[in-house]
């Protein structure tokens, strides 16, 4: 089985289309909609933000993708974010992020928080957007956020062509001001044309925004060591006994 940072192998058989499969017939659209106006689908109500930003991988920062979340908060201390590749009807759903504030982040044992990424550098440097949103709606909430941190997992890697989720889950990590963690000047002004803003124009208007009070060496791990983290997955033994008679 492919490790994340392995090509899975040849791509199902089919005609291209991403992901492989039949167009849906009256029947299925008739049912999911029933099925919307009869269930109460409370976790997905709870999405109350989408934030548009970019993301690298733990294994090959030199891949950049543009990443949409759409975050339920749960608590003050803790979010959760279903990520899809764009904001589009057929958006992909390809990873999740949770979101903790530093309060929870430097009680975690180092082991786990080298899994973790800061979001101050992503915030100030104007990659991290809630579109439509006016600036001074949501400056509050990036004050809060460029003090959390973060832990991202891809699911399916579309960027390297996967028509479907194939193969080990890829950590992610987020942009930093510095040479191999900066975001491609092609991806960033492709994004800010869709939505109409400008990254730079951002940036000058979050210079005040300040993140966590001490920065833990544990996050960010690959700038403190040059190394990143791949999942292999392995064959082990199943147990077996019941927890019950």
């Amino acid at each position: 089985m492919a490790a994340s940072d392995q090509t899975p192998g040849p791509m199902p058989p089919g005609d291209g289309s991403v992901p492989p499969g039949k167009s849906m017939t009256i029947g299925q659209h008739i049912i999911d909609k029933g099925a919307q106006v009869m269930q109460s689908l409370k976790p997905i109500k709870q999405m109350s933000q989408h934030v548009c930003t970019f993301a690298m991988y733990s294994h090959d920062i030199t891949r950049q993708i543009e990443i949409h979340h759409y975050v339920s908060r749960i608590n003050q201390d803790f979010l959760q974010c279903a990520v899809y590749d764009s904001d589009d009807s057929t958006g992909r759903l390809i990873g999740i992020e949770y979101i903790i504030s530093d309060r929870i982040f430097e009680t975690l044992p180092p082991e786990e928080q080298m899994l973790w990424h800061t979001h101050e550098y992503e915030i100030i440097s104007g990659l991290w957007v809630n579109p439509r949103v006016p600036e001074m709606l949501q400056k509050p909430e990036l004050e809060n956020l460029a003090r959390t941190y973060g832990k991202c997992w891809c699911t399916w890697q579309v960027d390297r062509g996967d028509r479907l989720p194939l193969g080990a889950p890829a950590l992610m990590m987020s942009p930093q001001g510095v040479n191999l963690g900066m975001v491609a000047p092609e991806l960033v002004k492709k994004r800010d044309e869709k939505y109409g803003i400008s990254s730079q124009e951002l940036e000058k208007t979050r210079m005040d925004i300040a993140g966590p009070e001490t920065m833990n060496p544990y996050a960010n791990y690959w700038m403190q060591t040059g190394k990143g983290f791949a999942i292999d997955v392995e064959l082990t033994d199943m147990k077996k006994s019941a927890p019950f008679p």
